[in-house]
């Protein structure tokens, strides 16, 4: 019996194959975002991941070279992320609700931006990012008058900070589900934030 397929068939096959979908980078990372979400990034493996895009094994590494790489280029994405939502934000009170909400959208991203000894050293990509997230943060005390902040403008930063990611990160891992209940963990923080800001008067 013979083969239908046809020599122009045969031409057609490598430009078939996953390999060459259009952007394998995107694919690589969104594959890594979902094993992080689901699993943390130590269950991260690029051969797993290329398995998952359905492309070569040796395929993430061009693109990222290592694992750390490739988790480098999660956290610069994720950096990025964050320093759009906190411009969004009206006011240090709101850029507070909007890292919340960032948390709760890019749980991944929020878990491996802040775990330094899993990421590449002195990274451009990712020093501009987280930069730029920190940028977006110190405008929105400086918007703060100093009788509502105190004198020291970068310590009142840290306090809004250490506020914000405290309470996403134990979101996050489920120590406040007693405590939110079915509640918005957005309300919830943002009536805790002016809770604390009344004491501080």
């Amino acid at each position: 019996m013979s083969s239908s397929k046809t020599p122009a068939d045969e031409k057609k096959k490598p430009a078939d194959r996953p390999y060459h979908h259009g952007d394998l980078r995107r694919a690589i990372l969104g594959a890594a975002l979902d094993v992080i979400a689901a699993d943390g990034p130590s269950a991260l493996s690029l051969r797993d991941l290329a398995r998952r895009a359905g492309v070569s094994h040796a395929a993430p590494a061009h693109h990222f070279k290592d694992r750390a790489g490739l988790l480098t280029a999660i956290a610069a994405e994720g950096f990025g992320l964050l320093a759009t939502t906190l411009r969004e934000a009206a006011d240090l009170h709101e850029a507070g609700v909007h890292y919340v909400r960032f948390a709760r959208e890019h749980p991944a991203h929020f878990q491996v931006m802040f775990a330094p000894g899993l990421l590449r050293d002195g990274d451009l990509e990712l020093a501009t990012a987280r930069a730029l997230a920190g940028d977006a943060l110190r405008d929105a005390v400086a918007q703060v008058p100093p009788e509502g902040r105190g004198t020291d403008a970068r310590l009142a930063g840290v306090a809004a900070w250490s506020l914000a990611h405290g309470f996403a990160t134990l979101l996050l891992s489920h120590n406040l589900d007693g405590p939110v209940g079915d509640q918005d963990p957005e309300e919830v923080f943002r009536d805790l934030a002016t809770m604390l800001f009344r004491a501080g008067e």
